[in-house]
């Protein structure tokens, strides 16, 4: 159910609301990661590199969507604060179908387009057209993607982060009876992972459809879906947009280092098909803290709650600092029997533990970036979250070419790549966070 959490204890409202985020994206993590299990062990280790260059492109676009979805609850969340339920329905209805539209184009582009994406990210040719035919079946689940997401960000700005963790934990378990099904029974390979992906994305979106229905009034809209209101679309695309290009930043430079890898072969392609899923493990929940610290500080800075909204940063950093420590250490001692999850290629595997034992030790620069970001983002300040992102994709690339083609470091140069691109963001992001936190706080949520 929708929280108010503009008052109690503060820590206790941020780890009830950081959970039950940090879970979603562990099952969504985790069914992405029985896809490369179960393809890399039953169909082999070109099938996981055919999945692993196709993914990277797919996480882009649904990054650039969820930033959207981000964007949308900051303002919902602030509305909900400030109790203004009018602006707020029609706030909801305008984002909705904005996003929709804007997803069922994207899908038609890559569907397009896709031999082109995997030519320039310089795919191995023996696996491109699988790896095209798997990116063509998984977009056609982008607007499930996004209707799920931009409700889960809605009932999150609203306080309720429990619900879509069980519609996601249920179709997380379809998708892995899916897999069983389709690449193993039906041997549909790549395929069949993408189609099982696609449906119990459609489910997700289904159950937090009829939840609403049932249990949120302020979201029953009716009829009112389809009201659509310019102004609030302006500011839905102002907040959306740059939210979705910071998002989706990190992943742009994913996708450039993607392509670096591709040029090391199939086994190094592979062992980074494997590394990005677990590093997703250890990475994506500091992300989350810091999203859950936006959601909490745009509802209290819609109240005009000054002194709350400081707390929130200043608590919410404990957590980050805390989780990625704790992150570090369980990554350094179990970097073999994670890789020996996705292949028994022990070239593969070697290589993977390489990367792992290295970006061990560097979790802790990230874990201060997000939650700067999240206090940023709580305070309608994107342009800082988003400068901030753009100087981290570029450092990172320029220091991982620098390093593979120039120092013929080969797939450990890339760890040392990306700290330099963290430690570059927080350089930037300090001075600006030292000047806010100076500030009062904007009482005001102006529409």
């Amino acid at each position: 159910m929708t929280k108010d959490m503009t008052k109690g204890a503060m820590l206790p409202i941020i780890v009830r609301f950081t959970v039950p985020l940090i879970l979603g994206n562990l099952l969504q993590l985790t069914y992405n990661a029985i896809d490369g299990i179960i393809v890399g062990q039953y169909v082999g280790k070109e099938a996981l590199a055919a999945v692993g260059t196709g993914n990277p492109l797919v996480t882009l676009l649904i990054l650039f969507l969820q930033g959207i979805c981000l964007g949308a609850g900051i303002l919902i969340g602030t509305l909900y604060g400030a109790k203004d339920y009018d602006t707020l329905k029609l706030q909801i209805s305008t984002a909705m179908t904005a996003g929709i539209g804007f997803s069922l184009a994207l899908t038609a582009i890559v569907f397009a387009a896709a031999p082109m994406f995997l030519e320039i990210l310089q795919v191995d040719g023996a696996i491109r057209m699988e790896a095209a035919v798997y990116l063509r079946v998984i977009v056609c689940g982008l607007v499930f993607n996004f209707i799920y997401n931009f409700f889960a960000s809605t009932l999150r700005a609203m306080g309720d982060s429990k619900s879509p963790l069980l519609f996601l934990g249920i179709s997380a378990v379809v998708n892995v009876i899916g897999d069983l099904i389709f690449v193993i029974v039906f041997s549909m390979g790549t395929v069949g992972c993408a189609v099982s992906t696609v449906l119990s994305e459609a489910l997700s979106c289904l159950l937090c459809w009829c939840y609403i229905r049932r249990r949120i009034p302020v979201m029953n809209l009716g009829k009112q879906w389809f009201r659509f209101d310019k102004k609030l679309l302006g500011q839905t695309v102002r907040y959306g947009f740059v939210s979705a290009l910071q998002q989706s930043t990190v992943q742009l430079g994913k996708l450039s280092i993607q392509g670096t890898v591709n040029t090391m072969g199939v086994t190094a392609t592979a062992a980074f098909a494997a590394i990005n899923r677990i590093d997703d493990y250890a990475y994506i929940p500091e992300q989350n803290i810091g999203h859950a610290m936006t959601s909490v500080m745009a509802q209290n800075r819609g109240a005009g709650e000054t002194k709350r909204v400081q707390a929130v940063f200043r608590v919410g950093m404990y957590v980050e600092l805390a989780y990625g420590g704790i992150a570090g250490i369980l990554l350094l001692l179990l970097a073999n029997p994670l890789m020996r999850l996705f292949t028994r290629d022990e070239m593969t595997i070697l290589t993977g533990e390489q990367y792992l034992h290295l970006i061990a030790f560097m979790y802790l620069i990230p874990a201060v970036t997000n939650g700067v970001q999240g206090y940023f983002r709580g305070m309608g300040d994107l342009k800082i979250t988003l400068w901030s992102s753009l100087i981290n994709m570029g450092v990172r690339v320029a220091v991982c070419l620098l390093l593979v083609f120039g120092c013929k470091m080969g797939i450990t140069a890339l760890p040392w790549a990306y700290l330099a691109g963290w430690l570059a963001m927080m350089l930037y992001e300090l001075p600006f966070l030292w000047r806010r936190l100076r500030l009062p706080v904007d009482k005001k949520y102006g529409f």
